[in-house]
């Protein structure tokens, strides 16, 4: 989504100046451009040729520079950017933007763009909870720029409070927003991750690999296109996605009856969790022994909720369904199979077969499958990317 964006990256004077250097890197990895332009007193924390080196552009500082001074920066800057980032945001910075000042580079160049700009504000926290701060705050949003609320927690200035700069994954996940095209806004989606557990005693369950990385991908990217996010959870590692409605649950009953609960008031349902097909027909409350334990183990069945949520489809329920199915063999023949006895308009399919798509990897490959009978293999990607091209085809459905 970065690739090729040029991104101008404001830097205001907080001793947050070097948690940015990192900022950098990981908006250059992504494929922007970045042009750094710091105040004067961003310039007495970090040096401009650290962030010249880490950008690999040159450092603006001031508004009038005589040997670029036919450039015009505060015109030129602006006029080529996709977005202009300023990180850290002081108390001075985000007052000279709420009353529209462009005494130096930085603000300047604010009032000559057209393109988004987010505000990360750093301060003691005394200076962000101030009532003048909080007013010039909701000024800027009036301007509509996209503020960030900073991080509470130990500061500088050995204070405890609001005003730490927020960490990288809350504030590109702003950024990926305001540069993501908004076609999923005022859309609720319900999306499901991960596994479940089904317990047999109290330290023994049946379950699966599944680490929930597809589920999330597709939770975050939704987000990033302006959708109302619910996401359910099973047992996983990953992180709550910043702005995303997370429910964690255990089991497979505890997912059928979360889902089937918040499932009529959505948009779109989207069924990525590895849910456990049975569950053991006796859960024993104390740890059984290998001395006295059976050695066959009976299962009973356990719901499918996808295949509920269709029956409910032919019945009137208006989500857009969108399903997952991992198979091993005959997986396109399974699909096709899958698609029309459980009613869903799409169908992702994974080949677990293949070492660098499924489970436990940051890559997928999958063939999608609708009711029209198109079948589309995509190439192998990031999660994140298959997540997008998802979304694309859901959207095409919702504008039908």
């Amino acid at each position: 989504m970065l690739t090729d964006k040029k991104i101008i990256l404001g830097i205001s004077g907080s001793i947050a100046v070097y948690k940015v250097a990192d900022w950098i890197r990981a908006l250059r990895r992504a494929g922007a451009e970045v042009q750094v332009v710091m105040t004067e007193a961003a310039a007495r924390f970090v040096a401009p040729l650290t962030f010249a080196a880490l950008s690999g552009n040159k450092v603006y500082e001031g508004m009038f520079d005589p040997n670029d001074a036919e450039q015009i920066p505060h015109i030129n800057l602006a006029a080529g950017a996709d977005l202009i980032l300023i990180a850290p945001a002081t108390a001075q910075t985000i007052a000279r933007l709420a009353h529209g000042m462009a005494d130096d580079l930085l603000s300047a160049l604010v009032l000559a763009n057209k393109s988004p700009v987010i505000l990360c504000p750093a301060m003691n926290s005394n200076m962000y909870l101030n009532s003048a701060t909080q007013n010039n705050l909701a000024q800027v949003r009036e301007y509509g720029y996209r503020v960030v609320d900073p991080d509470s927690g130990s500061l500088a200035c050995n204070t405890e409070g609001p005003g730490r700069l927020v960490d990288w994954s809350s504030a590109k996940e702003v950024i990926y927003s305001a540069l993501s095209q908004q076609d999923l806004a005022g859309r609720k989606v319900l999306i499901t991750a991960g596994p479940t557990r089904e317990p047999l005693d109290p330290v023994r369950y049946l379950g699966n690999r599944s680490t929930g990385r597809m589920g999330f991908a597709l939770a975050t990217t939704a987000k990033r296109r302006g959708a109302d996010v619910t996401l359910i959870a099973g047992p996983v590692t990953l992180p709550d996605p910043p702005g995303i409605n997370v429910i964690r649950i255990n089991t497979a009953d505890e997912m059928a009856g979360e889902v089937l609960d918040r499932s009529q008031d959505m948009t779109v349902v989207v069924k990525a969790a590895a849910v456990s097909d049975f569950r053991p027909a006796t859960y024993s409350a104390n740890k059984l022994k290998k001395a006295t334990a059976k050695s066959t183990l009976d299962l009973t069945s356990n719901q499918d909720i996808l295949k509920t949520l269709g029956k409910k489809k032919l019945e009137g329920a208006n989500p857009i369904l969108v399903g997952f199915a991992a198979e091993s063999h005959d997986f396109i023949k399974e699909g096709w199979r899958k698609l029309r006895d459980k009613n869903i308009d799409l169908l992702a399919l994974n080949d677990i077969t293949a070492d660098d798509a499924g489970f436990a990897v940051e890559t997928n490959r999958i063939t999608l499958l609708d009711q029209d009978g198109t079948e589309e293999k995509f190439p192998l990607l990031s999660k994140e990317e298959t997540a997008d091209l998802i979304w694309n085809r859901v959207v095409d459905l919702l504008n039908k």
